[in-house]
């Protein structure tokens, strides 16, 4: 999706213009922005494909803005955090971004997180799955449980998606991560707890006692209907 518009928001110059020169090099239509209000005010204006987000702002921290974002808006968040920033990382993501980068960051690795991030929005052409109340339109990319729609993050949508594609089947955590997030997060076992518990605040009537997403401990979680 090169040419997609992608908001950045850091508060260090220099990082903020080789973002801004690499982005655009890779085709993309860049926006800039160095504090909280300063992006959330660009997105709301004119809402970009993706924003790549610092967690460390002047006004306000990055899980802040992204848990604001997520008020109103489904766009992939990539955050950008330092080295030892895991309780930050762990809070961005519960708060609903979508992926992280830690600084020093190589811009490859950056640019292919962003790539895979906007792949994952784009309509794929496919059809309703249910299981029990929970509904997904693959193709509309939208969920509704018990007739009621409800706003999920590109992950949270991918990962939702993997689980009614294999209703009541084990889904190992390794082939979780990899099929959501690629090779790569084979071993974050505590990232995905996080996606799983915010699915699981959206579509079980009460995510302490869950029916629907079942953990299957130490090895993975399953979707059932609970009425079967």
């Amino acid at each position: 999706m090169t040419g997609a518009r992608v908001l950045v928001v850091d508060d260090e110059p220099q990082i903020l213009r080789a973002l801004q020169t690499n982005l655009r090099g890779a085709g993309y239509d860049v926006e800039t922005a160095a504090t909280a209000e300063q992006a959330l005010a660009a997105a709301a204006v004119n809402p970009p494909a993706a924003v790549i987000l610092d967690l460390i702002l002047p006004d306000r921290n990055g899980t802040e803005v992204t848990r604001e974002l997520r008020r109103w808006s489904a766009v992939p968040i990539l955050v950008l955090s330092a080295v030892g920033d895991e309780r930050e990382k762990v809070a961005a993501l519960d708060a609903g971004a979508d992926d992280y980068v830690t600084k020093p960051f190589g811009m490859e690795e950056l640019l292919a997180r962003l790539r895979a991030a906007l792949r994952r929005v784009v309509p794929g052409g496919e059809p309703v799955l249910r299981v029990g109340e929970v509904e997904v339109d693959l193709e509309k990319r939208s969920v509704a449980v018990a007739g009621r729609s409800i706003q999920l993050t590109p992950n949270e949508f991918d990962l939702l998606s993997l689980f009614v594609r294999n209703e009541g089947k084990l889904l190992t955590h390794r082939t979780i991560l990899r099929e959501v997030w690629g090779p790569a997060y084979g071993k974050e076992s505590h990232y995905l707890h996080v996606y799983v518990s915010q699915l699981r605040r959206k579509i079980e009537p009460d995510p302490t006692r869950p029916r629907s997403l079942l953990t299957e401990p130490g090895a993975g979680y399953r979707l059932v209907d609970p009425e079967s």
